[in-house]
């Protein structure tokens, strides 16, 4: 009995011990089950302030179309660019057509004064020499003429050749007061700097920035459809109609930034900065070389120029990692245009 009540006495003691842990347990989860929703609402309240937060300026902040990415423009056949004798031979052996205002008043004077000029003074000296040969040879004038002078020839000869010079000269020095016109201050600084052997292309008015720009392979020109030996792999990019102001200058020997079709030829010398302003041009690509012997791979120099609608010039910038003036003060004065309008607002609370 003894043994038997001891054995009975532990099993009581055994199953007041297990119903304790069974109420323990049971409290445990009831305090869990009655705090944890409170937990749960502190961990998702930052979540849902974020969300709120985002909508709203979603909603205060208008939308803008994306920027399309920079794609060269395709070349024009025949504009900005050398013609080939077996297209057509005269026209490879004259200047390219001008799209700046200074290069077609220089074309102008090309066609209409100079070489109209040219061929009738030549003409006229052949003539000459044809008169002269028929008229005094030794058959047709055994006895040679001893006449020493001739009053009206030599006023003819004198008056003659210096009216041609003021006819010339008048022009000329038009053209030469034009290539040397002074660029507006609002006109866009862009930096060519020569290197053995290609161009870069600095921005000082957009943050500095350079462009590097090398000769395109040939299998590449040629799949872009531009022309081989005058493609790059990056264009000197330009605004279309805006006044240019080019500089240009070297890092190791004399090179010259010529592109013809603009009328465009400037040395770029080491240590020096050249200046020199191209008016706006239409848009499209113009292609040039350098035109100073520069080293053994002088030929391998090509230059294209670009010139894009501001808008997209702009946003070529930005993608180049440069910096819009005109964009920088308008996020300046954004700023301060909010701080006057939430002013009252702050007044209001405060009352």
């Amino acid at each position: 009995m003894g043994s038997e009540t001891t054995l009975f006495g532990h099993m009581s003691m055994g199953h007041k011990i297990g119903q304790m842990k069974v109420t323990l347990l049971t409290l445990s989860a009831a305090l869990a089950a009655l705090f944890a929703p409170a937990a749960f609402a502190q961990d998702e309240a930052p979540a849902e302030t974020e969300n709120l937060q985002a909508s709203v300026m979603a909603e205060s902040v208008p939308e803008t179309p994306a920027a399309a990415a920079y794609t060269p423009m395709a070349p024009t056949e025949g504009k900005g660019m050398p013609t080939a004798f077996q297209d057509d031979a005269l026209k490879s052996m004259t200047f390219q057509d001008q799209y700046t205002e200074t290069g077609a008043y220089a074309l102008g004077m090309h066609d209409y004064v100079l070489m109209p000029t040219i061929t009738l003074i030549s003409l006229f000296v052949l003539g000459l020499l044809i008169f002269t040969v028929v008229r005094f040879n030794q058959r047709a004038n055994p006895t040679p003429s001893k006449t020493t002078h001739n009053t009206a020839i030599e006023v003819i000869w004198t008056i003659a050749p210096a009216a041609i010079l003021v006819l010339i000269a008048i022009p000329s020095m038009t053209l030469l007061a034009r290539q040397y016109e002074t660029p507006p201050e609002d006109a866009i600084t862009i930096k060519a700097i020569g290197y053995q052997w290609y161009w870069g292309y600095e921005y000082p008015d957009h943050g500095g920035f350079e462009v590097v720009s090398n000769m395109k392979k040939k299998v590449d020109a040629l799949a872009d459809g531009e022309p081989y030996q005058l493609a790059v792999d990056n264009r000197m990019v330009v605004p279309a109609d805006t006044p240019l102001r080019i500089q240009t200058t070297a890092a190791d020997v004399i090179h010259a930034f010529a592109v013809p079709s603009l009328w465009f030829k400037q040395d770029a010398v080491p240590g020096r900065l050249n200046e020199k302003l191209i008016e706006g041009i239409p848009e499209g690509v113009y292609y040039g070389q350098c035109s100073e012997l520069c080293g053994s791979k002088h030929g391998y120099m090509p230059i294209a120029v670009e010139a894009l609608p501001m808008d997209e010039f702009e946003a070529w910038i930005l993608e180049q990692g440069g910096e819009v003036p005109g964009a920088e003060v308008a996020e300046v004065e954004a700023p301060e245009s909010e701080a006057e309008e939430e002013e009252p607002t702050e007044v209001a609370l405060a009352d």
